[in-house]
């Protein structure tokens, strides 16, 4: 994706990226089996963006609509901290995050999918809507991804981050050097 120099600059500045859940970091589906439990599908190019986020020193939260046990066990096996669920006036959240980071709005991104991330993607300084959002969502967003919805589109959010900030290469190399040295074990 080719990145106008307002794209680039708003990401150099990004310190946190926070996520809705249903909708970016899956397709939105949710499967409930005949025991009632419930299913999510989360994709696990958004979790290779997470190590490539750790290594980058990029924080990351989450803030979701809807409360799910799968949520909880997928961002505790991702190491997101910070996951804030059944928040349908997600600026309380963000206000949280901000605050416990120091931060200011234009050094947080958010990326979301539907209406109910709108209040927090005006705040941000880098708001991202997936392919597959909302057209009012797409309209207000800086920019969208070319991947939908569970499809990796958190991972290629954090890549623009990183490219943007001239530090995309380098966090790739330390994590093959990295997996390079567990290899010559």
């Amino acid at each position: 994706m080719k990145l106008n120099d307002k794209i680039i600059e708003r990401a150099q500045n990004i310190k946190l990226l926070i996520s809705d859940v249903d909708g970016v970091l899956t397709d939105g589906s949710i499967y409930i089996g005949n025991d009632g439990i419930e299913y999510k599908q989360f994709n696990v190019l958004d979790g290779a963006g997470v190590a490539f986020a750790r290594q980058a020193g990029l924080k990351l939260a989450v803030i979701s609509g809807r409360y799910s046990p799968a949520t909880t066990a997928r961002m505790k096996e991702l190491g997101i901290d910070d996951c804030f669920q059944g928040e349908l006036d997600k600026m309380r959240p963000y206000n949280e995050i901000i605050k416990k980071y120091s931060l200011d709005n234009k050094e947080v991104g958010f990326i979301g999918d539907d209406l109910i991330d709108v209040s927090v993607m005006e705040k941000v300084g880098l708001s991202i809507g997936v392919k597959d959002a909302h057209p009012y969502v797409k309209d207000i967003a800086h920019f969208s991804t070319a991947k939908s919805g569970g499809e990796g589109a958190f991972r290629e959010a954090i890549e623009i981050i990183l490219k943007a900030k001239g530090i995309y290469d380098k966090t790739i190399k330390s994590i093959r050097d990295r997996l390079e040295s567990i290899d010559d074990r």
